[in-house]
């Protein structure tokens, strides 16, 4: 399985060292049995049972936002045989990933 969010212990230690949990963008909740996780948006986070976590986005996010890094996530290099190719400037990793994933497949690299 895909990991999409910080872990419960992960998300737990966070909340610990006094992270602003408004800026998580997914929670865990209690289904009987297991936990599940579900985007903040659907509106159904329940401040008394449920875990705020954050996805890898949501923490690239916070960082840009505290420590003042360059939201620069297009910057990304592929070389091949010494050329290099460097990606367009996306708003966010998630969409620089894709980008860089569509031009690895488009260039037969992946």
């Amino acid at each position: 399985m895909s990991k999409i969010c910080t872990t419960i212990e992960q998300s737990k230690k966070l909340m610990e060292l006094g992270i602003d949990v408004n800026t998580a963008d997914m929670y865990w909740w209690y289904g009987g049995k297991v936990y599940y996780v579900e985007a903040m948006e659907d509106g159904d986070f329940n401040k008394e049972s449920d875990i705020p976590c954050w996805s890898l986005s949501a923490l690239l996010e916070l960082i840009d936002n505290k420590a003042g890094i360059a939201k620069e996530y297009g910057t990304w290099f592929s070389y091949d045989n010494g050329k290099s190719h460097c990606g367009k400037h996306c708003d966010n990793p998630l969409d620089a990933v894709f980008e860089m994933v569509v031009w690895l497949l488009e260039n037969k690299k992946l």
